[in-house]
């Protein structure tokens, strides 16, 4: 894997060697600080010839500046100070991380004309550094000879007027930030490495950081009736787990938030088997069992003070002869019984048993679920915003907030007796497929089934945690989606 750079701060002062990074506002130009790092005023001549005016994450690049024994100068463009929010910060890291090059000594020059960039703001800009310095290559065996060596890991000083305030922030920041990279890191994994075995592993290494997992097998799943979920994994010989993850961070008393992730390891979609074209991409189908696992994983690492349970159902969807048909007939958690008319719609099944038995134990406040549920979710929205479906509006305000402040984005959905309706089957209580529209809704509509009146919200992130388009911040195919997110949303509404 790519060695991760390692962050700190410091008091201005003009650094003698390295790179160095200053920051220049839309026609607003360079601070005394840069200036005080080019004293040949090499960027002031650089910019005219490059049509340089502080356009936001624009660049202009210097080496070996004159007056100085630096080897690269580089101004980036910080566009309008009035813009310069907690998320223009992530994307300014990200975009010095991409032009750190082979740089193993870097500075930055946190300081802009027109603002006052605090603490907080120098550490957004360090996470903005850190995600996008990820990349997932540990498989990659064949290196260039430029690489045979093992690179020194990338130092990075930000200059800062406020640095003991920055590091307080980066502690908190670096905790969410480990979780992001850990929910990428499982969705990127392949399936051959990461099954529903496997995936309980990782969660349960959530200890080291006081972390209570239960890891359910087959045997107690089928003893409380999970026959959804298990009906899914019956094609797999690699078995069906379900991990519950406790944060106990609030006061004993309260109750517990909750998060339910669909954890499908693999979806070759049954016997209603998907077209062999892009399936390789269901190695990600568990992008919201990843999310689940990262945000607990930075609660837990920046001590959140709330009590939080994170709840995982992993199973594989694969065909051989044990596998369920369509016309099958299964019993959830709840009694309720289901028609399986297309076994391509699994991870709502999964989800079923996992959302009646989070409720059905823990009582919890709310319960949020997130999952790659429909390719319909794309269709609609495309891939730069989730699906957010909900029983209850001010969660749904709260999501929508926390989706704004972290640029996770959510657009809300209807849904309705109307829809809720199409589920009905003749056979059973309820079948997994409505008709041939609407079919996220539809989706939704089911899951609200096993949630009684519990306050609930359920995230369709098909398009969005995975193969979503690149930006500043994430480089890669698992972009770790909902974990800032969900963060952000128990940080601001739920902790003490």
């Amino acid at each position: 894997m790519t060695q991760r750079p390692s962050i700190a701060f410091a008091k201005f002062s003009a650094p003698r060697n390295g790179t160095v990074f200053v920051l220049s506002a839309d026609e607003g130009g360079l601070s005394d600080a840069a200036k005080a790092c080019d004293p040949g005023k090499t960027l002031g001549r650089a910019f005219p010839v490059a049509e340089f005016t502080g356009k936001f994450a624009s660049t202009v690049e210097i080496l070996a500046p004159e007056g100085t024994s630096l080897d690269r100068l580089v101004a980036i463009g910080v566009g309008k100070v009035s813009g310069l929010d907690e998320y223009a910060w992530l994307r300014l890291g990200g975009t010095i991380a991409a032009s750190l090059r082979k740089a193993t000594d870097v500075a930055v020059v946190l300081d802009v004309v027109g603002a006052s960039p605090s603490g907080k703001d120098a550490a957004s800009l360090a996470a903005g550094i850190l995600l996008r310095s990820y990349s997932f290559d540990k498989y990659k065996t064949r290196k260039d000879k430029d690489d045979a060596e093992p690179k020194k890991p990338v130092k990075v000083t930000i200059h800062t007027s406020a640095p003991a305030a920055a590091k307080k922030a980066f502690t908190d920041a670096e905790a969410v930030i480990d979780g992001v990279l850990l929910a990428r890191d499982l969705v990127n994994e392949p399936a051959n490495v990461l099954g529903p075995v496997e995936f309980a592993a990782r969660a349960k290494e959530l200890e080291a950081l006081g972390v209570k997992v239960e890891i359910l097998a087959e045997k107690e799943m089928k003893k409380l009736g999970m026959g959804s979920l298990l009906g899914v994994a019956q094609g797999s010989p690699r078995g069906a787990r379900m991990a519950i993850m406790q944060w106990n961070g609030g006061k004993p008393k309260d109750s517990p938030v909750a998060f339910v992730g669909k954890g499908v390891t693999f979806d070759t979609g049954g016997n209603s088997m998907k077209p062999a074209s892009g399936m390789e991409d269901m190695k990600g189908d568990m992008g919201g069992a990843a999310a689940v696992t990262g945000l607990m994983h930075a609660l837990a690492a920046r001590k959140a003070k709330a009590n939080v349970v994170g709840i995982i159902g992993l199973v594989e969807n694969a065909v051989d002869g044990h596998a369920q048909r369509p016309g099958d007939i299964v019993t959830s958690m709840s009694g309720q019984t289901i028609e399986i008319l297309n076994t391509d719609a699994e991870g709502r099944l999964v989800l079923a048993d996992a959302l009646w038995y989070c409720n059905d134990r823990f009582q919890p406040k709310f319960m949020v679920n997130l999952a790659t549920l429909t390719g319909a979710i794309m269709v609609a929205l495309g891939q730069h915003h989730a699906g957010l479906f909900s029983n209850n509006d001010e969660l749904a305000e709260r999501l929508t907030a926390a989706g704004q402040a972290t640029q996770e984005r959510l657009w809300r959905m209807p849904l309705g007796a109307e829809y809720d309706k199409l589920i009905d089957s003749k056979n059973a209580d309820m079948k997994n497929i409505g008709g041939r529209y609407g079919g996220a809704i539809i989706a939704a509509q089911f899951l609200q089934r096993f949630v009684k009146e519990t306050p609930w919200a359920h995230l369709d992130i098909a398009g969005t945690a995975m193969g979503s388009p690149s930006n500043e911040i994430n480089q890669s195919w698992g972009s770790g989606f909902g974990v800032r997110l969900l963060d952000r949303l128990v940080r601001d509404n739920y902790e003490q």
